[in-house]
């Protein structure tokens, strides 16, 4: 898989890979001075960064999800073998007497699905969170090496 470097925002994308059914955001990394509370809500948290590298033995995912907990991360596989990895980060509790000076962290939900090869071990998929990364290990199935067979040579 190679990566593309973006001309927008200076970062990797994943736009040429046949593997990613990722959603494209046309306004990612678009300055908008204030849009609508319902645009923020949906998609600043919508595109969690995730790293994929194949291993010789499992496809490995890692996804930053920093200040969430894991009973707000699903791990999901659909027929396909399409892995969905979703999850919520809520906003935080605003108290009235509150003055925020500044708001960074985004909130919101995150969808993020991938098409698996064919040489995985869906039964075997395995997910765990550790320091705000989130781990999914899908096994892959030994290749199955051709057997060479000698031929007599007669004569």
């Amino acid at each position: 898989m190679s990566l593309i470097p973006s001309f927008f925002g200076g970062h990797r994308s994943n736009i040429f890979d046949p593997f990613s059914l990722d959603i494209w955001d046309p306004l990612e990394g678009f300055p908008i001075t204030n849009p609508p509370s319902s645009v923020r809500e949906t998609s600043a948290f919508a595109n969690a960064r995730i790293d994929w590298k194949e291993t010789p033995e499992a496809h490995v995912f890692k996804v930053d999800v920093p200040g969430i907990k894991k009973e707000e991360v699903k791990v999901e596989v659909e027929e396909g073998r399409i892995l969905q990895i979703s999850g919520e980060r809520s906003k935080e509790q605003e108290e009235k007497n509150d003055k925020w000076h500044r708001m960074e962290r985004s909130s919101g939900k995150f969808v993020r699905r991938f098409r698996l090869p064919e040489n995985v071990k869906m039964e075997e998929i395995k997910a765990a969170m550790e320091n705000g990364v989130l781990t999914v290990t899908v096994p892959k199935e030994e290749e199955k090496k051709p057997e060479v067979k000698a031929i007599d040579i007669s004569g």
